[in-house]
């Protein structure tokens, strides 16, 4: 295999460890070493070296990191990198403020650095394909989307709420699956765990093209689902992301005669297509299209200003939820598809 980059890895946690996995067997790239206070007890490290700073990886020489420590640290390390001159593909959310998020955008983008953001929904099959028939117009006018994100709290998550952990996916895929911003938000948040950060939230919001939006996220659920509609005036499509299935429900050009159920229904029940969609890793897929934007082969990546816009909704739906009031944001430019 041609190692023609060198990648750093930061943090070994339960996104860290598969990150390793990852880059160890990414063609054309070498795991050059891995940074972990804790160490490596686990062996998680696919055999590279284990050290206890970033000074120490940036000192054997790397092309770019993979920054998956604690939400809470993502500004300082990543101001580290950025200052080395080292491009970084940072774990969502990009920082836990508005403002660390800001100074990330502004340290990479003086520096002309390659800079991106997991959010690795966007790399999920079913969402991709998703993305394409919306960007081709199959449903044409958009009307609304709705995501449900819920199931068990994760004991990995110490330090952020429902909302930055969980609910930034869906603020992102939204975004980047539309190709349109956010205007409005409005919350409503519970806290039942006896932590202190949310662990529930239901979010109504408006896009630029006037799309509503509705999300329903929490930790407080038995039920592992994890679900995305866009209904638009041709149909509907749904997307599974833990199977990466996605099924288009279309309105009918035939009319039902059946006086009773045309009533209720309001439009036509038409057919039913369950697609069948290559399905490979979306962590593998996030990383083969971070490696090939440093090498500038192509930049379908999240940049770091598309999280920071990620950060901004979340900050206004904690806000919406602390006030009672809707948040409306300034008006943005459109999501380019190809972004």
């Amino acid at each position: 295999m041609n190692a023609g980059l060198r990648a750093g890895l930061i943090g070994l946690g339960s996104m860290g460890r598969n990150h390793a996995r990852v880059l160890d067997a990414l063609e054309g790239v070498e795991l050059a070493g891995v940074v972990d206070p804790l160490g490596d007890k686990n062996g998680w490290a696919q055999g590279a070296p284990v050290l206890r700073s970033v000074e120490e990886l940036l000192a054997l020489g790397i092309d770019y990191a993979v920054v998956a420590c604690p939400t809470g640290l993502h500004e300082e390390i990543g101001m580290t990198l950025a200052e080395a001159g080292v491009c970084a593909l940072v774990e969502k959310p990009l920082a836990d403020s508005v403002e660390g998020a800001l100074r990330l955008v502004d340290a990479f983008e003086s520096r002309n650095l390659v800079a991106g953001v997991g959010h690795i929904e966007r790399c999920n099959p079913a969402l991709r394909s998703l993305r394409g028939r919306l960007e081709s117009g199959e449903l044409g006018d958009l009307y609304q989307v709705v995501t449900r994100r819920q199931g068990p709290y994760p004991h990995r998550v110490a330090d952020v709420g429902v909302v930055k952990d969980l609910a930034t996916h869906d603020i992102d895929l939204t975004a980047w699956m539309t190709g349109r911003s956010y205007v409005s938000i409005a919350a409503h948040t519970v806290s039942k765990s006896g932590r202190p950060y949310e662990d529930m939230v239901s979010a109504v919001g408006r896009l630029s093209d006037g799309t509503m939006v509705n999300h329903l996220v929490n930790w407080l659920s038995p039920l592992k689902e994890r679900f995305t509609s866009v209904t638009g005036e041709r149909g509907c499509l749904i997307a599974d992301t833990l199977t990466a299935d996605l099924t288009f429900y279309s309105n009918a050009s035939v009319a039902t005669e059946w006086e009773a159920l045309r009533a209720f229904r309001g439009v036509s029940e038409g057919d039913m297509i369950r697609y069948a969609i290559a399905k490979r890793e979306p962590l593998l897929v996030e990383h083969e299209l971070f490696r090939d934007a440093v090498r500038g082969v192509s930049r379908d990546i999240c940049t770091l200003r598309q999280g920071l816009r990620t950060v901004e909704v979340a900050a206004s739906l904690l806000d919406s939820a602390r006030s009672g009031r809707t948040v409306v944001f300034e008006t943005q430019e459109a999501v380019p598809h190809g972004a």
